[in-house]
């Protein structure tokens, strides 16, 4: 040991020894002679096998000290309390180990830049077990030699089954089919919407998503539009959540929840905007309760109604149902066929003669979706059949009274939306023909070209079931009392029942 400062350290803790380490690294990068070395235990790695290609794995294994981490302090503590530091151990450790699973638990060529094998693939060394800093930043051989900015290896956030770089090269698969499952979904092609309308980039886009959550990391396509990609949600790195999820999805307010950070837009009717009748991402608004135009008249408060699916009993919120997981095995053999990791985000969706899931959209049964996985398996529903029975109900019940409003309107406002009449979202003024139609758009929201009709009503359904048809009973009382139009005879006994008129 080297030390000439004027007092010495005695024992320091890990966090301090590896931080006058990275200060070495730096002074004598910039030239400084070993006269002024503050500390030095040992060498911070080994020159690296040619064949490995910039790849330098660990600095001390047993303290499963990554090169990178003697410096970048933070993310090496977060990385140490994630399963990326443990993969090796965890395969060996699964009873299926194999070679060819190596390269995806250990510092390789796969998850980054390089499109030659690399690390542990050319160069089987311990320093490389595990998927450590390099696996998705790239080699790091030249940035400790030359730690400048300029040298940093930024890790990707390209994502796609033919991808040559990114979590996509690993979690893929019928085992963990993440990647190909994200691709059938919505997060996949955000991008258009973004590119169309930059102010909805903080939902839209994956690198506005990240600015609006006041993340300051920096990856190659910084400064690009990009989908929303599993580091999005996820921080490589580690978090406190579970799954290194960069919000919380588990027992928290509705507000703090992940998913709920985009999909709580508009809720309520905005006389200011050209689209303000239409409600966007309204699903946490739905389940507190907290969504709609609220008629004159009515007996029940904003939050008052919640849904079932969001109260305390549903402990995962959106996960619950939308991240919802199942191994699928043969019927006849009990092999292994395929494992459900809810990365397609569909609460139900539909599947096979087999009960595997597929793309594409479907009628709403229990033969041509999935209610099992998340709606009976989760606990909250007995059976898939008693999930669609509840489903099944609401949607008519709420389809029937949309319905009603579609008259009423078209008798007081035949020009619908365009200039001019009762509904017109560019006058600046504000209608109970606009307020009730907001209500109506709400009940019927993502419901466009379903080939069930019953689907467009799905979502306040399952959201907000309870609080959808009572604002649109009191839609249908106000349009009455302002207008003088009169509804169907046969919703008297529905609106006495529920509003007490």
């Amino acid at each position: 040991m080297d030390l000439t400062a004027e007092t010495a350290m005695g024992t320091a803790k890990s966090g301090i020894v590896r931080a006058l380490c990275g200060l070495a690294v730096i002074l004598t990068a910039y030239g400084c002679t070993d006269e002024t070395i503050v500390f030095r235990d040992r060498e911070l790695f080994e020159t690296p096998n040619e064949a490995a290609l910039g790849m330098i794995g660990y600095s001390d294994q047993d303290a499963s000290l990554t090169v990178c981490g003697n410096c970048h302090v933070g993310p090496q503590l977060q990385w140490e309390e994630t399963g990326h530091a443990d993969a090796w151990a965890g395969l060996q450790d699964s009873g299926h180990a194999q070679a060819f699973c190596e390269g995806c638990h250990t510092v390789s060529e796969l998850g980054n830049v390089l499109t030659e094998a690399a690390g542990w693939n050319t160069t089987p060394e311990t320093r490389y077990h595990d998927v450590q800093c390099e696996s998705c930043h790239g080699p790091g051989l030249l940035h400790v030699q030359n730690p400048t900015d300029l040298s940093v290896p930024n890790a990707s956030m390209t994502v796609g089954v033919d991808a040559t770089q990114g979590c996509a090269e690993c979690h893929q698969g019928t085992h963990h089919p993440f990647t190909e499952q994200w691709e059938e979904s919505a997060h996949s092609n955000l991008i258009g919407f973004a590119a169309a309308r930059p102010g909805c980039t903080d939902c839209h886009s994956g690198n506005g998503a990240l600015i609006a959550w006041g993340e300051r990391t920096t990856y190659q396509e910084e400064g690009e539009n990009f989908s929303i990609t599993c580091a999005v949600c996820h921080d490589p790195h580690g978090s406190e959540f579970e799954a290194d999820l960069r919000w919380p999805v588990a027992n928290v307010a509705v507000e703090q929840n992940l998913c709920s950070q985009c999909h709580n837009r508009r809720t309520v009717p905005d006389p200011n905007s050209s689209h303000g009748l239409h409600p966007h991402s309204p699903q946490t608004g739905l389940m507190i309760g907290d969504v709609g135009w609220f008629p004159p008249g009515l007996v029940i408060d904003r939050r008052e109604i919640i849904a079932s699916h969001g109260s305390e009993g549903n402990e995962r919120l959106c996960a619950t149902c939308h991240v919802a997981t199942k191994t699928f095995t043969d019927p006849s053999t009990g092999d292994f066929v395929f494992s459900g990791v809810g990365h397609g985000f569909n609460a139900i969706p539909c599947s096979d003669e087999n009960g595997l899931p597929t793309t594409g959209d479907c009628e709403m049964s229990t033969t041509a979706r999935d209610f099992e996985t998340g709606c009976a398996a989760s606990g909250c529903h007995t059976t898939a059949e008693t999930a669609f029975s509840a489903l099944a109900t609401s949607t008519v019940r709420l389809q029937a009274l949309a319905e009603e409003i579609h008259e009423l309107l078209a008798v007081i406002d035949p020009n619908g939306e365009d200039s001019g009449g009762e509904i017109d979202s560019r006058d600046g003024a504000f209608t109970v023909a606009e307020g009730a139609y907001f209500n109506m758009e709400l009940a019927e929201f993502g419901g466009t070209g379903r080939p069930d009709e019953r689907l467009a009503f799905a979502s306040a359904a399952a959201h907000n079931p309870f609080l959808t048809e009572q604002l649109l009973i009191a839609s249908i009382q106000a349009l009455e009392d302002t207008y003088g139009v009169q509804a169907s005879p046969g919703l008297s006994l529905v609106r006495e029942i529920v509003s007490g008129r």
